[in-house]
């Protein structure tokens, strides 16, 4: 019995300070989250827009100081986005879009606006990969293509209880160049996640 309660009180008195700190400086430390919103990408050669959903997840670090965060993350997300054009080389053939998967590495800063609420910009890389399907008669062609871009963004965070807590963002995409062509297509999100820090 006198072990059980030497070693509760040794537990208590390591998790007492990882809980201040966590009290100091709610902000600090690596994060997962998971993400769900608006996904609207716009082809601006062909002046053309297709809306979908954004789903996927992140983890991220961040350090806190003096109210302000400054943090690393990482993100892979999906989209139901789909665009379809029919008569593109002969008459009654089809080409189908699809974003595929769509990564990005970057950095944030914000400012605590009050103890409990963060607001932060964003930017770095992403590289999103474009599914396309040409069908003409009994014949379908299928490729794909990497494009590398920058990703700038706003946001808020919210801490709830504990270590979760919720956002919202708005970011936007420019994809400039491709594997084997040129590309002009922006990407705007407006996404919400939820999270819990550790």
């Amino acid at each position: 019995m006198r072990t059980m309660i030497l070693a509760a009180l040794a537990a208590s008195a390591l998790a007492t300070p990882a809980f201040a700190q966590r009290q100091d400086a709610p902000f600090s430390g690596p994060r997962a989250e998971a993400v769900l919103g608006l996904d609207i990408v716009v082809d601006r050669d062909a002046d053309e827009g297709y809306n979908g959903l954004l789903y996927g997840g992140a983890i991220g670090y961040d350090y806190q100081t003096n109210g302000m965060v400054f943090g690393v993350e990482g993100e892979i997300t999906g989209s139901t986005v789909k665009a379809t054009a029919t008569d593109v080389l002969v008459a009654g053939d089809t080409m189908r879009s699809t974003p595929g998967r769509d990564l990005y590495a970057g950095v944030r800063v914000g400012g605590l606006v009050t103890p409990n609420t963060l607001v932060y910009a964003k930017g770095g890389y992403t590289n999103a990969r474009i599914d396309a399907d040409y069908t003409a008669g009994s014949t379908t062609l299928s490729d794909s293509e990497n494009l590398d871009g920058y990703r700038l963004g706003a946001g808020v965070e919210q801490r709830l209880t504990g270590n979760v807590y919720v956002k919202g963002e708005y970011r936007f995409s420019h994809y400039g160049s491709g594997n084997d062509f040129d590309a002009n297509v922006n990407r705007h999100q407006i996404v919400g996640g939820v999270g819990i820090r550790f």
